[in-house]
């Protein structure tokens, strides 16, 4: 009998092991960017970076968020509408609109001593070869590295880029 339960409490321990690991693990926070082409509902995780051309009446994506080998990246919590977004923003000839959401994250993930902004939801309208850089530029503020990597959004965070945190117990699977 002992040894059933020796084997048991055993087991146990493997099954709880992979989940203390993960709440040790790290991860990064950072801007994940997102994407909606025309019509879309739903968020695509973009799988090139904000420097492509971004077609009329697609809808941009900007998540503080948190990912690592266990966690996957989350979208904005806004949905992508771009007939909500732009309702206000008339069509100008050789210009188009793209609606943009920047979408601060939670708690869990900010920075230590910072606040989390408002969300941005906003129209803009931009030259006809206007990259995902540009209309999230024409939205907020922006700090990239010397690589162009986005850093910061109308100042949040406020000076890290990319960090390396302790996955958060709320995020560990």
């Amino acid at each position: 009998m002992k040894r059933t339960l020796i084997a048991i409490s055993s087991i146990a321990l493997l099954i709880s092991y992979p989940s203390s690991v993960s709440q040790a693990s790290t991860g990064y926070r950072y801007w994940g960017y997102f994407q909606a082409a025309p019509g879309a509902t739903e968020w695509t995780m973009a799988m090139t970076g904000p420097t492509t051309n971004v077609k009329d009446g697609s809808v941009e994506g900007w998540m503080h968020t948190f990912s690592n080998d266990d966690v996957n990246a989350s979208a904005p919590r806004r949905a992508p509408n771009f007939s909500s977004l732009c309702k206000s923003v008339k069509p100008v000839a050789n210009k188009k609109r793209i609606g943009v959401i920047v979408d601060f994250g939670i708690a869990a993930i900010r920075p230590r001593g910072e606040s989390i902004p408002k969300r941005v939801t906003t129209c803009v309208q931009v030259d006809l070869n206007a990259t995902g850089a540009e209309a999230l530029a024409a939205a907020a503020k922006i700090r990239a590295s010397s690589s162009g990597f986005i850093c910061g959004i109308n100042g949040y965070p406020a000076k890290e880029c990319s960090a390396e945190i302790k996955t958060p117990r709320t995020l560990a699977k």
